[in-house]
């Protein structure tokens, strides 16, 4: 999937108007009759929520969708009410935080099962900076967007370790042949201040 930069920034609008709609009426925003076969292609969506502190950014909420199950234009909606809402590492964003937050959109490619020979060389097949990852063992599943380990400075290795404690799993499950590990791109848009200007995020 190829997005300009009017499209990325008209859905990052999109979440944050979404988001400002579910406060003022409790219920989400009609879907924006947006012409153009872009907006109705099926996508994996992720909106990620971040406070400004001290001229940094905090983590404030991140869900969304890795599977492409959903129009994109109703995948950005319903995974913005999430991020805001049902990340249950914070509780549910307040009305008088908005102001303060930046909205980012990633949208992914379809995940792609990494096959290799021996899993000592998954780290040599993933791409910091490119890839995000998926880990799936028996209990359950864990997802990592490409830009977090940019942002934490880790190397591949380190990449697959906090995949797999995302996922609940000890450090070392990606050694193990019957986890299965999978990876994906993103095209990411975030605003550069709070309701402010939209840009591409290059890794």
């Amino acid at each position: 999937m190829k997005l300009d930069d009017g499209t990325g920034a008209f859905l990052v609008t999109l979440a944050r108007s979404t988001i400002e709609k579910f406060f003022a009426e409790g219920r989400l925003r009609n879907v924006p009759k947006e012409h153009g076969a872009i907006f109705e292609t099926k996508a994996g969506v992720f909106v990620t929520i971040s406070s400004v502190i001290n001229g940094g950014k905090e983590l404030r909420g991140c869900i969304g969708f890795p599977y492409p199950d959903k129009p994109l234009i109703e995948a950005v909606m319903s995974a913005a009410v999430a991020a805001a809402t049902e990340d249950p590492r914070f509780p549910p964003l307040m009305k008088n935080e908005l102001e303060k937050t930046l909205f980012e959109l990633s949208v992914l490619t379809p995940p792609e099962l990494i096959q290799v020979k021996s899993t000592k060389e998954l780290p040599r097949n993933i791409a910091v900076g490119r890839d995000g990852l998926i880990v799936q063992w028996s209990l359950g599943r864990g997802l990592l967007l490409p830009q977090v380990p940019v942002e934490y400075g880790w190397n591949a290795e380190e990449f697959l370790e906090n995949a797999c404690m995302k996922a609940g799993a000890t450090p070392d499950i990606w050694l193990v042949p019957s986890t299965k590990v999978y990876k994906f791109q993103a095209i990411i848009f975030e605003e550069a201040s709070p309701k402010g200007r939209v840009e591409r995020k290059n890794l």
